[in-house]
């Protein structure tokens, strides 16, 4: 199984939010959509951070309620890490778990296409290993 297929199942539109965006109202996206992350952009709708709800706890534990009246760009992860369409879902797994992250951009030719996060992973492969059970209960039926 490839990201491309986890993406089938999933809604094509993603959320962003724009770098100069308070951190406060960030926060109320993320809720409103029921996300854990976006990709922030710049003026030019590249993709120049990732915004988490981890980024938001940890830079309140640093700084206390003032982070949420700044910027994004003050409160997201570099480098983003990202996946490609036709990466297995076991090498997004080794990455999510290696990098001890959660979500990953998917950029298919510099462009951001989707998101994909860890429960995307467990579930995929949930039915990968459910399909697997049923080949070989069929096979042991068969074999009967």
């Amino acid at each position: 199984m490839t990201v491309r297929d986890v993406l089938r199942g999933k809604p094509a539109r993603v959320i962003t939010v724009e770098a100069d965006t308070p951190v406060m109202e960030a926060v109320k996206r993320l809720r409103e959509h029921q996300i854990g992350a976006m990709p922030v952009v710049d003026d030019r709708a590249r993709m120049i951070g990732l915004f988490t709800e981890r980024d938001v706890v940890w830079r309140l534990a640093e700084k206390g309620a003032a982070i949420l009246e700044e910027p994004v760009r003050y409160c997201m992860t570099t480098p983003v890490h990202f996946c490609k369409p036709d990466d297995s879902i076991r090498d997004v797994m080794w990455q999510m778990t290696y990098r001890r992250i959660r979500h990953l951009p998917v950029v298919e030719d510099g462009r951001l296409i989707g998101m994909i996060s860890i429960g995307d992973v467990v579930k995929s492969r949930l039915e990968e290993l459910e399909e697997e059970a049923r080949v070989l209960r069929d096979m042991v039926v068969a074999g009967r």
